[in-house]
């Protein structure tokens, strides 16, 4: 028997893989529902490690490469792209950004009209970053929560975790040396006359801040790198920065009625990369910070083959091509 703690991203993502390998398996969760307490409810969903490689490590794109397919098997992922970008008077940011990525092509006005015709005439260039996704979090949580059920594993929501599990997946609430919280904010907008298909990420000196389709007309907004261990709502400040970023990249959303706003704390190590550590028995798997979708399947991967080895060519292939 496997005992994990939490039922959050990273520790669905782990029963997972572990139940793959035939391990019985049973979560503990505090919240009533899938990831009720967990902080990837506010996440944009993005599968953009391209992106991604301007402020973080060459690893974020080894690991984060592998997970469209991995996510294919259990939600809906939108393998539409990722646009990227910014006033003229930020030009300056965008060519810094693309000097810090790759996989990407640079863009016109006329291409960037075709891609978004709502943004045409907004932006004379861009960078398009053709392999990249998103997914619903939201959904994506409550799917792979519904997989690892018929899958056979037990979880018990509204069940605090015993003393001692097995695996600790409970992100801030883990007491682990060097583990800080790194603050995310969001909002989701209702804009029908907007039509966008793909994630948006518009450069700003100050903060990047992104905008990614939940369909119907919905859009989620939200800023990456906010250094805070406050978990109080969003700040006027910064709803008003994601509001007026929302009106830059189309104006009709001054007219967007705000659904929700949220903000929650996400946990990072000093590189902000995961990691697996062992204390007292117990394996600790922590750290996604901002890159939770995009890196959770290839920890999860690692942390199954901490507990359950995997002893053959087989069945160490199918786990490669999955």
């Amino acid at each position: 028997m496997i005992t994990i703690a939490g039922a959050g991203l990273a520790g669905l993502a782990c029963a997972y893989e572990l139940a793959q390998r035939g391990a019985k398996v049973t979560v503990y969760e505090r919240g009533n529902t899938p990831g009720d307490s967990s902080v990837a409810r506010f996440a944009g969903g993005m599968l953009a490690p391209w992106c991604e490689r301007e402020s973080a490590e060459e690893e974020v794109i080894t690991l984060g490469s592998r997970t469209f397919g991995w996510w294919a098997k259990i939600t809906p992922v939108h393998r539409r792209g990722t646009l990227v970008v910014a006033p003229a008077r930020d030009r300056a940011e965008l060519t810094r950004f693309g000097r810090r990525t790759s996989g990407h092509r640079e863009v016109n006005s006329a291409e960037i009209t075709g891609l978004e015709p709502a943004l045409g005439g907004r932006f004379s260039q861009g960078l398009f970053f053709e392999q990249e996704a998103h997914l619903d979090p939201r959904r994506a949580l409550r799917d792979l929560s519904a997989k690892v059920q018929e899958m056979g594993v037990e979880i018990r929501y509204s069940t605090p975790a015993p003393a001692r599990v097995t695996l600790d997946c409970t992100g801030m609430a883990a007491s682990l040396p060097g583990l800080r919280p790194v603050r995310g904010e969001m909002a989701v907008l209702h804009c029908p006359e907007v039509k966008i298909s793909r994630t948006l990420r518009l450069l700003h000196p100050r903060m990047p801040l992104y905008l990614v389709p939940r369909g119907d007309g919905y859009f989620m907004i939200g800023g990456t790198m906010i250094e805070s261990s406050s978990d109080r709502a969003i700040t006027l400040r910064s709803l008003s920065e994601l509001l007026n970023a929302a009106f830059t990249l189309h104006p009709a959303f001054a007219e967007a009625s705000v659904v929700e706003t949220g903000a929650g704390l996400r946990p990072a190590f000093p590189d902000n990369l995961p990691r697996l550590t062992e204390q007292g028995g117990t394996l600790f798997l922590n750290g996604l910070y901002r890159h939770g979708f995009l890196l959770a399947p290839a920890m999860a991967q690692q942390a199954a083959d901490r507990l359950i080895p995997e002893t053959t060519d087989e069945n160490h292939r199918e786990r490669q091509t999955a």
